[in-house]
């Protein structure tokens, strides 16, 4: 047995109406669907739920991060500031690797959950 791509992340969120008001209108994931308080958007073939129970405070991760890869970050965060997305880091030179620089710019969501956009430039 070999463990390949992930197709799903779970997310739980405190308020299903204001995370799905977030990941749609503010990041631009597409949604897929949303069955009760969850809300299932497409991050590149990659599904993500987020699940809002309502039954507990959402606690967001501590050392967790998703990254979204963007190609010409700083016009990317220029957009989602523009809707109201708040960066806990501006885009910024994160590592020179021989063959790319990694950029990326860290931001949360309603929840707290820690997430980033990153990009290989070559």
């Amino acid at each position: 047995m070999t463990l390949s791509r992930i197709g799903q992340i779970a997310l739980p969120v405190s308020n299903a109406d204001r995370s799905e008001q977030f990941y749609g209108d503010s990041l631009g994931l597409p949604k897929l669907f949303r069955y009760g308080e969850l809300v299932f958007f497409d991050c590149g073939g990659v599904r993500l739920m987020l699940e809002g129970s309502g039954k507990a405070p959402v606690q967001a991760g501590t050392g967790v991060c998703h990254y979204f890869k963007v190609e010409q970050i700083e016009a990317v965060a220029a957009a989602l500031q523009a809707k109201g997305v708040v960066f806990e880091a501006a885009p910024h030179l994160v590592a020179k690797m021989p063959d790319h620089e990694l950029w990326m710019g860290f931001f949360r969501d309603p929840d707290g959950h820690l997430l980033a956009v990153m990009e290989e430039k070559r």
